[in-house]
């Protein structure tokens, strides 16, 4: 039998096994659509997809040819006496086939592999397809080995839109719609920027449920033909007319100044290792070991880059409220987009080093299911939505990540919870008894419960404060060592999904981690209960 709802990002490889028919596919209600190619039927991606996935391969034969025809291409700009000692260079290919009257022959070669090359990138680009379908979105893909991706809408975290810098110069863009499991996604890689655009609001809507107003009478193309048809017309539009086409983009609440975004890099942690590192070395060079300093340089010239490019992802970094979420753009040369619907995000955290401090800096990091592995959920770029900013820039991103948040309790969160501790601190903190284990931050460890949100506070050097959604908890869970159990104390750990965020605070009085145990129970069962942010821009609840 098959899967009636079918697992988020499954897989099939091979011939399809016989089964039973299966239901034919629902087509989206026209009203809730604005593209041709979100119809229900199956259509191929931009023409130049099959260049852009297989680009390593072309990089690698055209660094061959560039490594067997160095001679002839130095030759050619800079003229060179025939060779030292009155000897002859040694022939390239070029004098060879000349020489041997192979030209017809090589000719023929040439293009006998770009017409393989042509034919092969032409069937794949026939045989990878994608549909957008009242239930699901789904990629095919393999001539030998076949692939079917599918994503049910009603599993979709998000739709990321990534504009590669090559890609851009041609109008393209790739779509990867979140899904909700490991390795769940599924990609649509390439589109022009336009139809990136409206699939991505597209599958948005279908995923939230929200009902659009009547488009019947705006007179778009509906049948599979004309769909065909437009999407064709755009893949040529973007050949000839190559840079990128404008694209919406809403006003960010949030704008960091360029100094700002160089200064924070330069008064990081990794950057103050270098320095110190650096100066290490040349104190041993000065000593005697000169030769310690080329043992230096590869690492250098790597923080460089590392650095270049943390730098470069934060340019063009906007943060915006849409409809179906809040809208996170960043990168210089690779633009990327992310729609994250509000009831998507399992844990927030605002952060703060001690050379931020004079300043005023936080950065804010959250925990999302990002439908990848587990490797890529640890190097995910969307779990920071704020790279640096000052506190009227968290109190936006706040607002825009918790909307749901009471108003009355935004104090306990910024001026209680970031700054504090203050006099009358509302926080459950580290026991004096127990402040040698917590020597520095004692008087901020701690927790407070508000109505649907946990939060937890942590660090003195670097200062932390976890923000927890009872309704997207996992569990809850206590634990006591022996020293802990001596002292009366007890560690608590909020547990969500994998990622950059941690629930974990340790050294809190045990009555009181009890006592919070018990009110985080009762208050995550009605947390859930009440729910309705995943159903996002404003879709109906269908529970």
């Amino acid at each position: 039998m098959t899967d009636p709802i079918p697992a988020a990002g499954r897989t099939d490889i091979g011939p399809p096994a016989p089964s039973a028919p299966e239901t034919p596919p629902t087509a989206p209600d026209p009203r809730q659509v604005g593209s041709p190619l979100s119809d229900g039927e199956w259509h191929r991606l931009h023409p130049l997809t099959p260049l852009f996935r297989g680009g390593l391969f072309l990089v690698v034969v055209i660094g061959i040819v560039i490594a067997n025809f160095r001679d002839r291409l130095i030759e050619l700009f800079f003229p060179l006496p025939a060779g030292r000692n009155g000897r002859a260079a040694p022939p390239d290919p070029i004098d060879y086939v000349l020489s041997h009257d192979l030209a017809v022959v090589a000719v023929l070669v040439v293009v006998g592999v770009a017409a393989l090359l042509v034919g092969a990138f032409y069937v794949s680009w026939r045989f990878h397809t994608f549909r957008i379908t009242g239930d699901d979105v789904e990629v095919r893909s393999g001539v030998l080995f076949r692939s079917h991706r599918q994503s049910p809408l009603d599993r979709v975290q998000g739709v990321n839109l990534t504009r590669p810098m090559v890609a851009r110069l041609l109008g393209m863009a790739k779509l990867e719609v979140v899904g909700a499991g490991l390795d769940a996604n599924v990609k649509l890689e390439y589109l022009s920027t336009s139809s990136a655009e409206a699939v991505r609001a597209d599958i948005l809507q279908l995923a939230s449920g929200r009902q659009l107003a009547e488009r019947a009478l705006r007179g778009e193309p509906r049948t599979r033909r004309e769909a065909a048809s437009s999407a064709v017309s755009e893949g040529i539009t973007g050949l000839i007319v190559g840079a990128e086409q404008p694209v919406e983009d809403p006003s960010s609440v949030v704008h960091i100044p360029i100094g700002r975004i160089v200064a924070s890099h330069l008064l990081s942690g990794s950057t103050i290792g270098l320095v110190i590192l650096i100066a290490a070395i040349v104190v041993g060079a000065v000593l005697g070991t000169p030769w310690i300093l080329f043992a230096v340089l590869p690492t250098v010239l790597g923080f460089g880059a590392y650095w270049v490019r943390g730098i470069t992802k934060t340019l063009r970094y906007s943060i915006a409220p849409r409809s179906t979420g809040v809208r996170i753009t960043f990168g210089l040369f690779t633009t990327v987009t992310e729609v994250l619907p509000p009831g998507r995000i399992h844990a927030v955290e605002i952060r703060q080093s001690v050379l931020w401090r004079p300043f005023g800096w936080w950065s804010i990091t959250v925990n999302r299911l990002s439908g990848g592995s587990a490797a890529q959920s640890a190097a995910d770029p969307f779990t920071t939505v704020l790279p640096v900013g000052a506190r009227e820039d968290v109190a936006k991103v706040l607002q825009l990540l918790l909307p749901a948040m009471p108003e009355a309790e935004w104090p306990v969160v910024f001026d209680d919870g970031v700054l504090g501790p203050r006099a009358d601190d509302p926080y459950t903190n580290t026991p004096r008894r127990a402040r040698l284990l917590r020597l520095l931050s004692w008087r901020r460890n701690g927790f407070l419960l508000v109505p649907g949100v946990l939060l937890l506070r942590r660090g003195f050097i670097w200062r932390t404060l976890g923000i927890f959604p009872l309704a997207r908890a996992q569990s809850f869970g206590l634990e006591q060592g022996p020293l802990a159990r001596a002292l009366g104390l007890a560690a608590v750990t909020v547990h969500t999904i994998a990622g950059r965020v941690t629930g974990n605070l340790g050294v809190v009085d045990r009555d009181a981690a009890l006592a919070l145990f018990a009110d985080v129970s009762a208050a995550t069962v009605a947390a859930a209960a009440t729910d309705r942010s995943h159903r996002w821009a404003g879709g109906e609840d269908l529970s």
